[in-house]
């Protein structure tokens, strides 16, 4: 009887930290990698870069949330499969946000940083856009919530 009531109390303090504990780590998860992804502005455009010598947009994402400890696949198409969709409304800081630009489907990748903001590489480097600017506004392809 002792150990179901220890086991019980222990099930409940699990459970009370996933749910009010997992939203501080997710929003210190997203600072971070806001953080360290402006490190990275004016990083010049390199098509598959991966490194601070040179990003792609989907290397720059991968590149950031790897620095916080979370691996992502390495493709754009690959990205928009993972997570959870939110609506443009919804959207919180490290949210990914898709663009339908040479290609259909997800062909490019940001993370969001608030203020109508997101940061990425783009062919003039790694930069923060705003999501009303009209070329992203007309490419708006969706987002993601890891």
């Amino acid at each position: 009887m002792k150990k179901v009531f220890i086991m019980s109390i222990m099930s409940f303090g699990l459970l009370f930290t996933g749910v009010f504990g997992g939203h501080e780590a997710s929003a210190a998860s997203s600072k971070s990698v806001i953080g360290i992804a402006k490190k990275y502005i004016g990083t010049p455009y390199k098509f598959g870069g991966t490194t601070p010598k040179g990003f792609d947009c989907s290397g720059f994402v991968g590149y950031s949330y790897k620095k916080t400890g979370k691996n992502l696949p390495r493709t754009t198409g690959d990205l928009y499969k993972k997570g959870k969709k939110v609506t443009k409304k919804s959207l919180k800081e490290g949210d990914l946000v898709f663009f339908t630009t040479y290609k259909k489907g997800a062909s490019h990748v940001g993370i969001y940083i608030g203020d109508n903001k997101f940061i990425h590489s783009s062919s003039k480097g790694v930069k923060i856009d705003k999501l009303s600017n009209t070329y992203w506004k007309a490419n708006y392809y969706g987002a993601k919530r890891l």
